[in-house]
C-alpha cells in the first residue's frame, strides 16, 4: 500500500505501476473522484450503464403494457370521449417505473459485482476518506515482489509505503 498526498502523484504511480508490473488486480482509494485514474490503471468501461439502460427499458415496457392492458383491454371505460390508449396520461407511471427498475437493477448489480455488503471491511489508512490517496496492490498476483514494489512507490513521492496484513 502506498499513500500519496496529491492526486497527480497517485495517477502517475498508477500509470507506471501498470506499465512496469502489469498487475491484473490492484486498486486506488481516493476521497473524491479523480479524472484519468481509470485510464492510468487500464480499467475497461463498466457494464453497469447497460444494466441500467435495459432495466429502465423493461420498466418502460412493463408500465406501458400494464396501462394499455388495464385501460383498453381488461376494463375499458369511455370517460368523456377520451381514447382508451392515451399516452400523455401514461407518462407519469412510465417515468416512475423506468426509474424504479433502472435504479433497483443498478444497485443489485453493483452489490453483486462488488461483493457487498462486507461486514468487516479492512481499513487500509485512517485518512483515505479525508485527504489522502492510496494505491493498493494485493499480494496474490504472480508479479508481486514486496521489496521491489516498495522501492518503486517511494520513487513517486509516496508519503508512506507499508505492507497490509490480513
Amino acid at each position: 500500500m502506498a499513500v500519496f498526498k496529491s492526486e497527480g502523484d497517485l495517477v502517475e504511480a498508477a500509470r507506471k505501476t501498470r506499465e512496469k508490473f502489469n498487475f491484473k488486480k490492484y486498486d486506488a482509494f481516493t476521497p473524491y473522484p479523480v479524472h484519468g485514474l481509470d485510464d492510468a490503471m487500464g480499467l475497461k468501461r463498466s457494464w453497469l450503464p447497460w444494466v441500467t439502460f435495459f432495466a429502465g427499458l423493461s420498466g418502460t415496457l412493463t408500465a406501458l403494457a400494464l396501462e394499455i392492458w388495464t385501460s383498453a383491454v381488461d376494463w375499458p371505460i369511455n370517460v368523456g370521449g377520451k381514447p382508451f390508449v392515451s399516452l400523455p396520461a401514461f407518462i407519469p407511471i412510465v417515468f416512475e417505473l423506468t426509474v424504479l427498475f433502472g435504479g433497483l437493477a443498478t444497485v443489485g448489480a453493483l452489490f453483486y459485482v462488488c461483493g457487498l455488503p462486507r461486514l468487516n471491511p479492512k481499513i487500509l489508512h485512517p485518512r483515505i476518506t479525508n485527504d489522502r490517496f492510496v494505491l493498493f496492490v494485493p499480494c496474490d498476483d504472480s508479479n508481486y515482489n514486496e521489496i521491489e514494489l516498495a522501492q518503486f512507490f517511494k520513487g513517486f513521492k509516496a508519503e508512506e509505503v507499508s505492507a497490509v496484513t490480513q
